[in-house]
């Protein structure tokens, strides 16, 4: 179907059932398209709604000296397109750059044909897929985890259901304060709420290692939706750190979560050392795209650059 109808529209003017529909029809619907997502963690957000929901793509909206751009949220990975790809056409694009000139936010690893076309740069995102028995995804794992999983397992760990949001996420705050500075008070406050939602309706689960004096040792905090269990959050303690409890408790979630038709997705990462801890499980790369663009008249957009 060729488009038909291209909207732009304020977020309280958006049919979120449809909106929802659409994330959770398609492979790329990740959870950060979700209306709750989105009116939880943007300052402001349109959509573009094209034939009557059949392509949607959110864009949060911040202001700056007067000029309206589009940005990615804190823990919002990844955004762009959802729904018939056919609807992409240089127009939406053009429409889209029209109602805000500046842009630099992260589109959806489907976007492999937007990507050849704008200028985009691809990021590192590792996921593996749930849908086999757990000795196959062992099978997967590297040969140089093998020395961190033998060494946790002597240590007398043990592998603990939790159910306290605040726990992990003051925890995680508390370990990223100086690699996280963009992050802010308000940030934290506003996901706080947006997991404690989810934590009501089944989206959340979180697991932790203890040690044999039952003190923390590695935690986790992992979104949910209909496709993906998001790695969202992770904390390690000093001497988790020392112990390899963070490979004991990944080892057991996968042995956990196996035999699902899910994805498990690690949320990253471009860093070579988390990167490097991803890989060692079997993890592979599923890119997505920093989109950045700037149409901005021309004495702006130099002091914008």
């Amino acid at each position: 179907m060729a488009v038909q109808s291209i909207e732009i529209l304020a977020s309280d003017k958006i049919n979120f059932s449809k909106w929802d529909a659409c994330v959770a029809a398609n492979t790329h619907g990740l959870i950060y398209a979700q209306s709750i997502y989105l009116n939880t963690l943007c300052v402001k957000w349109f959509g573009v709604v094209i034939n009557n929901y059949e392509t949607i793509f959110p864009i949060p909206i911040k202001q700056k000296l007067g000029i309206q751009y589009a940005y990615t949220p804190a823990f919002m990975q990844q955004l762009g397109f959802i729904g018939n790809e056919k609807n992409i056409t240089a127009d939406v694009i053009k429409k889209i750059q029209q109602f805000v000139k500046y842009g630099s936010f992260n589109i959806n690893f489907h976007q492999t044909s937007f990507a050849k076309k704008y200028k985009v740069k691809p990021l590192q995102n590792f996921i593996i897929h749930l849908n086999k028995s757990f000795n196959a995804i062992q099978k997967d794992y590297k040969k140089t985890i093998v020395y961190s999983i033998t060494k946790a397992n002597k240590q007398n760990f043990q592998y603990k259901e939790s159910n306290n949001v605040k726990e992990v996420l003051t925890l995680y705050k508390a370990y990223n304060k100086n690699n996280m500075p963009h992050v802010t008070a308000k940030d934290y406050t506003n996901f706080l709420q947006l997991l404690l939602a989810l934590q009501k309706t089944g989206n959340i689960l979180i697991r932790k290692v203890v040690n044999k004096e039952n003190e923390l040792m590695s935690i986790v905090l992992l979104m949910k939706d209909n496709k993906r269990y998001y790695n969202i959050l992770n904390t390690t303690s000093e001497a988790g750190r020392k112990t390899e409890s963070n490979y004991f408790l990944y080892h057991h979630l996968l042995l956990e979560l196996a035999d699902q038709n899910m994805i498990f997705d690690f949320e990253g990462s471009d860093i070579l050392g988390v990167k490097k801890f991803y890989e060692k499980f079997g993890a592979i790369n599923q890119s997505y795209f920093l989109w950045h663009y700037n149409v901005l008249p021309k004495p702006i957009k130099w002091l914008k650059k």
